[in-house]
């Protein structure tokens, strides 16, 4: 922050606002933006890994395997997200520390649930309470990342699914009459032909991604809606320097347009790649 910002009182016009948009807290918004495109880079292929796994799954000729398959995209896609977002990562923070709890505190003569109480020993709990504040911060955005990308995965390996299914017949009886196995069928045919009937669901699945970030509140992480509506918030001489009335429409009016130019820039780079990807492709009606 700028010397001069040490007396905002004696600030007007610009100067005043060009010191109050560079705060600490405005710092936490700013970076919060960072969180968010952080998540979106890591949770996009993390879903579509999982994705891919289950669609593979809900193909497979082992029956216990394809039921797991079929189940995952199933429960999952018919769990409203809100609801999923809230249970999950208590299941999940929990399991984790079980684990622990198993590993680290054999001796442990308690029950680990005592009525709505789920009790571990102190060195399987995650994190540790001692641990520095940017641990917690870490672990936090950890299980918001596994979580989107299970939820997600189970919406991509839906679409996959059906992609993979779509890849014309005659593709693959002409590559298992040339002699392939059905292991080298789906990797040179059945894969690289399936992204075009793909890319249309996943793109929209992309978009879906984007607009569900603001749950991340759910999960404990600072995110961009929290900070717009902490920030936006009247604020009195009282409580800070830089005192403002109710702002919460300017700040949800900026992130109205980060999302819409963010989603923007996504269409015109996903239009690109469908665009090469079906270049050449044949296709049930034919090369296009």
């Amino acid at each position: 922050m700028f010397s001069y910002c040490a007396d905002p009182t004696t600030l007007e016009g610009l100067s005043w606002l060009s010191c109050y948009l560079t705060t600490g807290k405005h710092m936490g918004l700013y970076w919060a933006f960072g969180t968010v495109l952080i998540l979106l880079a890591i949770t996009a292929p993390a879903a579509l890994m999982f994705g891919f796994g289950g669609a593979m799954a809900a193909r497979s000729r082992i029956l216990p395997i394809r039921w797991f398959g079929k189940s995952y995209i199933a429960v999952v896609r018919g769990v409203p997200d809100i609801a999923f977002f809230l249970f999950f990562v208590i299941a999940l923070d929990q399991g984790f520390e079980w684990m622990r709890h198993q590993y680290l505190c054999p001796d442990w003569d308690q029950p680990i649930r005592q009525g709505n109480d789920f009790v571990v020993c102190q060195a399987a709990k995650l994190p540790q309470g001692d641990a520095p504040q940017w641990v917690h911060e870490v672990y936090g955005f950890f299980t918001a990342v596994l979580t989107f990308a299970i939820v997600f995965g189970a919406f991509a390996a839906n679409v996959l699914y059906g992609a993979m299914n779509a890849v014309p017949k005659a593709q693959v009886e002409t590559a298992q009459a040339y002699g392939m196995t059905a292991a080298q069928t789906f990797r040179r045919v059945t894969v690289p032909q399936m992204w075009v009937y793909a890319l249309p669901g996943l793109s929209n699945l992309w978009m879906v991604l984007i607009k569900a970030t603001p749950l991340l509140f759910l999960l404990g992480v600072e995110d961009i809606v929290y900070w717009a509506r902490e920030l936006g918030g009247t604020k009195t001489p009282r409580f800070t320097d830089y005192p403002h009335g109710d702002w919460r429409l300017w700040y949800f009016l900026a992130l109205l347009v980060f999302y819409l130019a963010f989603t923007k820039l996504s269409e015109f780079v996903l239009e690109r790649v469908m665009k090469r990807l079906t270049h050449g492709q044949a296709t049930l009606g034919g090369s296009q």
